[in-house]
């Protein structure tokens, strides 16, 4: 769970240097910092998820379909 718990921080870290600070520095745009931070975070979560999707799909049991009648 390290991979969601990651992608969810930079998400959250991003939206608060976007949304809610107010720090000004010369060389660095704060508010466009956040939005990458937020943007890479939600593509990291969205393939996080899928990478996990893929996972289960592939952990499921086989069914034996000869031993039915049992």
């Amino acid at each position: 769970m390290r991979g969601i718990s990651g992608c969810i921080g930079l998400i959250v870290v991003g939206a608060i240097l976007t949304f809610a600070s107010d720090w000004q520095l010369q060389s660095v745009n704060l508010d466009l910092v956040g939005v990458i931070m937020m943007v890479a975070g939600a593509i990291g979560l969205a393939v996080y998820a899928s990478v996990l999707k893929r996972r289960r799909v592939g952990a499921l049991p086989v069914v034996d379909e000869t031993r039915r009648g049992l």
